[in-house]
């Protein structure tokens, strides 16, 4: 009973989790309906998908005493300290990313403000770091609880972080235009792009 209570809490966050971060993700469309209370609505949004992410971390933890009886082995067929070793090597650059994301995109990581103008940092190169460091997050909490399913049940959260990111890009070509959608072309979405002459580059997540 408990593995599908711990299994179906980690569905429905995942699931809320992601319809918040993509309300949280459009001010500008929704600033057209409301007005610019809009801004402080998003960023409510972003709360509280960040803190059901944070639920999900723990149902994965918790799935180390409570896994599901499915026809796969309960731990990778070898010693927990590899795993933990494969856990640090996708850690770092993955933390690197997040961080240097969150660094550069400054207090519109977790508050869209409607006078944020478009700069520069990491984002010269890259659309989405904070993307890119944080969903293979999943795969470290997978290896260091050393489960199969959970690295597998991880995936799921490659084509979730690509909708986000392309949300989050339409309502940036809505708040900032022609700016912006020359800055995607001179930009990688989650690979570097050719770093362009003009420093002034609106961050994405």
């Amino acid at each position: 009973m408990i593995p599908w209570l711990n299994f179906g809490v980690l569905i429905t966050s995942s699931f809320l989790f992601t319809l918040f971060y993509v309300k949280s993700a459009g001010p500008a469309a929704l600033e057209e309906r409301i007005g610019p209370s809009a801004y402080q609505r998003c960023a409510t949004y972003r709360v509280i998908s960040s803190v059901l992410m944070i639920v999900v971390a723990v149902n994965y933890v918790l799935y180390h005493w409570f896994p599901l009886p499915l026809p796969l082995p309960r731990t990778f067929p070898w010693p927990w300290w590899v795993s933990a070793g494969i856990a640090v090597i996708v850690a770092v650059p993955s933390l690197y990313l997040m961080l240097r994301g969150v660094r550069d995109a400054g207090e519109e990581t977790m508050t869209p403000k409607r006078e944020h103008s478009m700069y520069g940092g990491i984002y010269t190169r890259i659309r989405h770091p904070q993307a890119v460091g944080e969903f293979p997050l999943w795969w470290v909490l997978a290896f260091l609880v050393h489960s199969p399913f959970l690295a597998l049940f991880s995936f799921a959260f490659v084509p979730v972080w690509y909708f986000l990111c392309v949300a989050e890009e339409r309502d940036l070509l809505i708040r900032y235009g022609a700016a912006y959608e020359e800055y995607r072309t001179t930009t990688g979405f989650w690979l570097p792009g050719p770093r362009n002459s003009n420093n002034e580059r609106r961050p994405s997540r």
